[in-house]
């Protein structure tokens, strides 16, 4: 039987927490595997998609177009374990996995599992870019890592995804995972 998406979210976020809650100030200006991203800015933008997913999940509007400054507010930590359990609860509430959700008129399960797909890769960022530790859940990564290898082509496209990173063939699923999305699953900050 397939798994709801709330209760891979919730594993996902339970992976997530620890790395988020365990990010010092001083790490904030640190790059991160996302080229474009400091951890501070690649915070927020995790920020953003779990609060925006909650609103795909109620079939609301979604709107990526800002990225306010979470990490301005002082308990951002706590925020953002209460930000996830709100992600849980909006794709537990009855028909958030039908019909579609999004502009695009995706399926809303294809939603869902587009941002349990960034809660596990970013978490995976924030831990290389911090030094913590990070390992995903394999059911998570089981189940988003087809989804996100069909839509690579178009997430290069719109920019969402960097160019593939070969993996070699002893690669794990979330290697292949890694690399299909752009990242190296060997990347270290400088001096790591």
């Amino acid at each position: 039987m397939t798994q709801k998406i709330s209760e891979l979210l919730e594993a996902a976020a339970g992976r997530a927490l620890p790395v988020v809650r365990g990010i010092d100030d001083e790490r904030l200006g640190d790059r991160t595997p996302c080229a474009e991203y400091d951890v501070r800015a690649l915070l927020n933008h995790l920020f953003l998609v779990v609060v925006n997913f909650q609103a795909l999940a109620a079939r609301e509007e979604a709107d990526f177009t800002q990225e306010p400054d979470f990490v301005a507010d002082g308990d951002w930590r706590d925020r953002f374990g209460e930000e996830t359990a709100r992600l849980v609860a909006a794709w537990d509430a009855p028909g958030a996995e039908e019909g579609t959700a999004g502009r695009m008129g995706l399926p809303a399960r294809t939603v869902g599992l587009m941002v349990l797909g960034d809660l596990t890769l970013h978490a995976w960022d924030l831990a290389r870019a911090t030094g913590a530790e990070f390992v995903p859940d394999p059911v998570a990564v089981e189940e988003v890592e087809p989804v996100l290898t069909a839509m690579a082509p178009q997430g290069r496209e719109m920019k969402v995804f960097g160019e593939p990173v070969p993996v070699g063939p002893g690669a794990t699923a979330f290697e292949r995972l890694l690399g299909v999305t752009g990242r190296d699953p060997g990347w270290r900050p400088a001096g790591g």
